[in-house]
C-alpha cells in the first residue's frame, strides 16, 4: 500500500472545512484503475452501502504557473475529467483561494442538498 502525499495548504484547510461541517471524507481515492487517477478527495455518501459519485479537487499553481495551467498539463486534466464524467463522477474543482475563501466548501454544501 503506498503512503498518500502530504496534503497541500489548500487541501488542508478544505478536509478542515469539511471536519467542520461533519462531511466524511476519502483523499487520494483512485477512480480508474487503468490510468491510476486519483481525486484529491471524494465525499463519501451518509448512507455508505452507495456508491460514492461526487469529487473534489484542489488545484495548486493555478497563480504561478502549476502543471494546470500548463498546455499539456490542462490537456491531461481534460482527458481526467471526461474519464471521470463517462464513469458517473460529478467533479467540483476549486483553487486554494476558493478554499481560503470558504468558496470551496459552501459550493459543497450546495452540491450534497
Amino acid at each position: 500500500m503506498s503512503v498518500p502525499k502530504p496534503l497541500s495548504a489548500g487541501e488542508e484547510m478544505f478536509a478542515l472545512h469539511c471536519k467542520a461541517e461533519k462531511i466524511a471524507l476519502a483523499r487520494e481515492y483512485q477512480f480508474d484503475l487503468d490510468r491510476k487517477w486519483r481525486f484529491d478527495f471524494i465525499i463519501l455518501p451518509e448512507n455508505l452501502s452507495e456508491r460514492p459519485s461526487l469529487a473534489v479537487e484542489i488545484e495548486g499553481g493555478v497563480w504561478n504557473g502549476g502543471r494546470h495551467t500548463t498546455g499539456k498539463g490542462f490537456e491531461s486534466d481534460c482527458r481526467k475529467y471526461n474519464r471521470a464524467a463517462i464513469l458517473g463522477w460529478r467533479v467540483l474543482r476549486f483553487s486554494t483561494g476558493m478554499v481560503e475563501s470558504g468558496v470551496a466548501i459552501d459550493t459543497v454544501l450546495e452540491a450534497l442538498k
